[in-house]
């Protein structure tokens, strides 16, 4: 059942920046900073300024299955919400490899629950990621999906 407001105030949905803050942590530490960052706006700029650093991985999966783990995307996925407007200006990299982080990291981040819950379940859903030959087409699809959603950042 849904409760309304008392007196006839007006109603407003969140952001989804804010909605998601308070999902990922209890309202009492909603403004403490993020463990070992200043604030979670220093650990969103930490993580984009690494994007293009190709050294800035890490291998997993053992020596049979070596796989590479995107260390700066895989952690602004997990952020979510609050990291996807930090995202969509690297739509415009002309560096291929941080083109193709971005676009990583936008996917993942645009799954966040706190996004899906608004946009219908809708998210950023990439052709073949992680291949910098599909940069051009990937973002075509990323800018669509921004275009149609910007506004829940506004």
């Amino acid at each position: 059942m849904l409760l309304g407001a008392c007196a006839g105030a007006p109603q407003t949905e969140p952001s989804v920046a804010e909605d998601a803050a308070s999902q990922e942590r209890p309202a009492a530490e909603a403004d403490d900073p993020v463990e070992g960052f200043a604030s979670p706006e220093a650990e969103i700029r930490y993580y984009l300024d690494r994007l293009s650093d190709r050294e800035f991985v890490e291998t997993y999966g053992g020596e049979e299955h070596p796989r590479t783990w995107y260390t700066a995307a895989e952690a602004l996925g997990q952020i979510g919400a609050p990291a996807v407007p930090h995202l969509v200006p690297y739509l415009d990299s002309d560096d291929p490899w941080e083109l193709k982080l971005a676009l990583y990291a936008l996917m993942l981040a645009s799954q966040d629950p706190s996004v899906t819950s608004r946009t219908g379940g809708e998210y950023i859903r990439l052709g073949t990621v992680l291949d910098e030959r599909e940069n051009a087409a990937n973002r075509a699809i990323a800018r669509d999906w921004w275009e149609r959603w910007h506004h829940l950042w506004d």
